[in-house]
């Protein structure tokens, strides 16, 4: 049985803990992409975690799908988010930016076009002041594109170390970007980028190459979400592209993997942990029902498929989860209503008494 508040090492840093805040957009930073001292203090309340990952922060203006997210291109940008890693440091937590490159999921009020892998568009809705609409047509990438856009990630993450972060963790989970790479219907492409799997995971194997040379592999992450169909993602061979993928980044030595399992889907997490060599940080649904945060832990990290859980929600609701996992419960119940925007529903979740 593992002990979920014993420390464990993560690349360059020790853990007080296995438990882990998942990355959720909150957009809450200010107009220009900065964090905001509210932020700061969101951060500071969950850092009784042992890992935070933070909410998508974009490389590029021509990567960000949503309004109110923060961008990190400009050390103006990164200046605000020493804020928020001395806040986390301070109360004990590893703090690791997250990146995220939209392509396709991208707003029709954007006045730029959205870049993806290929001209297909996501047959997912996208929320704006005028309510639901469907989402552009993007343009494929051409060759420039995709050395621009990972020369972005590059120097956004250069950015994310002189911020304070402990590392970074690209997303390649959710239907974004790296994800649209993989995916056989969003990605039509006949070169080297396209077709095969081990073509399908060069764009995400380039990026993660590329970011860890500059950053350090041990200051490295990739978030994935295996069989996940979110934002219109089908995934036809997720077993042989996954296994393609972790043995591409098995010789690595990355920091860890962030696996979101989608629910119902075990014995896939099961057969990727037993390929993946290094740790493993798992958000975990190992069935169709939700079940408590505490037992979603113990097995999770008593089964093995997990070094560490990350909760989203759950955290988003009770700052102070790994106390209330400790007693079972009770727990706040997130609002979904409140999950974006506006200013409840963020720093204003109970703690518990004493």
């Amino acid at each position: 049985m593992i002990d979920a508040f014993s420390p464990i090492e993560l690349g360059s840093v020790k853990l007080a803990n296995r438990f882990a805040v998942a990355p959720m957009t909150r957009n809450r930073v200010a107009a220009d992409g900065t964090a905001t001292p509210q932020v700061a203090e969101y951060y500071r309340q969950r850092a009784s975690a042992g890992l935070i990952v933070t909410e998508a922060i974009y490389p590029s203006t021509q990567a960000r799908s949503f309004p109110g997210t923060p961008l990190l291109t400009n050390e103006e940008q990164a200046a605000s988010w020493r804020q928020v890693t001395d806040a986390a440091h301070e109360a004990g937590a590893v703090i690791y930016a997250q990146l995220m490159h939209g392509g396709r999921v991208f707003s029709p009020d954007n006045d730029l076009v959205p870049l993806a892998p290929s001209a297909v568009r996501t047959p997912e809705q996208i929320y704006t002041p005028s309510g639901m609409r469907d989402m552009p047509v993007p343009r494929a990438m051409t060759e420039e594109d995709i050395q621009t856009t990972i020369d972005d990630f590059v120097h956004a993450a250069r950015l994310a170390i002189a911020a304070g972060f402990d590392g970074v963790e690209l997303h390649g989970a959710n239907g974004f970007l790296i994800q649209q790479f993989f995916c056989s219907k969003a990605n039509v492409r006949t070169d080297r980028w396209g077709g095969p799997a081990e073509n399908r995971i060069r764009f995400a194997v380039a990026v993660v190459e590329a970011v860890a040379k500059e950053i350090g592999a041990e200051r490295t992450a990739l978030r994935v979400s295996p069989a996940s169909p979110v934002m219109g993602i089908e995934e036809a061979d997720t077993e042989a592209l996954y296994r393609a993928l972790f043995a591409a980044l098995a010789p690595l030595g990355l920091a860890f993997v962030d696996m979101r399992e989608w629910p119902g889907r075990r014995r896939l997490t099961e057969e990727l942990r037993a390929l993946w060599p290094g740790k493993l940080v798992l958000n975990p649904h190992a069935e169709d029902a939700p079940r408590p945060p505490h037992e979603e832990a113990r097995d999770a990290l008593d089964s093995g498929v997990a070094d560490v859980v990350a909760f989203a929600t759950a955290f988003l609701a009770n700052p102070d989860l790994p106390r209330r996992i400790a007693q079972a419960g009770p727990y706040n119940e997130p609002d979904p209503a409140t999950f974006y925007g506006g200013a409840t529903g963020y720093t204003d979740y109970p703690f518990l008494e004493g």
